[in-house]
């Protein structure tokens, strides 16, 4: 059985409906920058879906919806999937394929990418120090193809609260590096920076919701821009019980 009574496949298909039916026309970027960079203050929406295959191995699912502009312009949205692979309780090896909208780009309307995930956490008590090492290969349209690498450590801590499920602070930095020919220009090897901190709250033993708050930089042709991202991330773990019982 599955939690709400939804298999694996209904997940999916709730949440890409809920992903298409914010899919609208929106106002245009300017033609020569990263469409991934949002302008001014920016609202990020998050949905995650993991249903395990077998002890060490589950289908992960992501769907985004990136707005900018005060909040009031959908810029970019995606939806992506893989497997993970865990041959050991601390590292995860996930290679996953994104296809990615930008719907008020005049001249890249869309985006393959092919990602490659290597992430190391171990718990230390109520610590749990973590690193994420991502490398991406980006074919947007019109547009030559790319490489990029993605570089997070991060720390998650587990407050200390006397509650059933306890929230969990999160804070992270990421670095982006792109080492050869950038697909969209850039004032350097190193083009974009993310700081985030956010806290994890387990709303059941399968559902949780991340705020979090976000500062995006980014190196362009005219030098380094900062921009403020408010964020809500919902994961949702599909278990099979019956499995699990066994």
């Amino acid at each position: 059985m599955y939690p709400l009574g939804i298999n694996q496949t209904g997940y999916f298909a709730l949440a890409l409906l809920g992903w298409c039916l914010l899919a609208s026309p929106v106002r245009a970027q300017q033609p020569d920058q990263d469409p991934e960079i949002e302008t001014r203050t920016g609202l990020w929406l998050d949905q995650g879906i993991s249903a395990d295959l077998a002890r060490n191995r589950s289908v992960e699912l992501e769907f985004h919806q990136r707005f900018d502009e005060g909040i009031s312009n959908l810029f970019e949205y995606f939806g992506q999937g893989g497997i993970a692979f865990r041959p050991r309780s601390w590292f995860m090896v996930l290679p996953s394929y994104r296809y990615q909208r930008y719907p008020g780009d005049p001249a890249t309307s869309y985006e393959n990418r092919v990602i490659f995930n290597l992430t190391f956490a171990k718990p230390q008590g109520q610590w749990r120090p973590n690193l994420r090492f991502l490398t991406e290969g980006r074919f947007p349209e019109n547009r030559v193809a790319s490489a990029r690498i993605r570089f997070r450590p991060g720390i998650d801590y587990v407050l200390p609260l006397r509650v059933k499920r306890i929230p969990v602070l999160v804070v992270t930095n990421e670095f982006f590096l792109v080492p050869g020919t950038n697909s969209f220009s850039s004032g350097g090897t190193y083009t974009q920076n993310r700081f985030q901190a956010g806290v994890r709250v387990p709303v059941t033993s399968f559902f949780a919701i991340r705020p979090y708050y976000m500062l995006q930089s980014a190196n362009r042709t005219t030098g380094w821009e900062t921009t403020q991202v408010l964020g809500f991330s919902l994961t949702l773990k599909a278990v099979d019980k019956s499995k699990s019982n066994k």
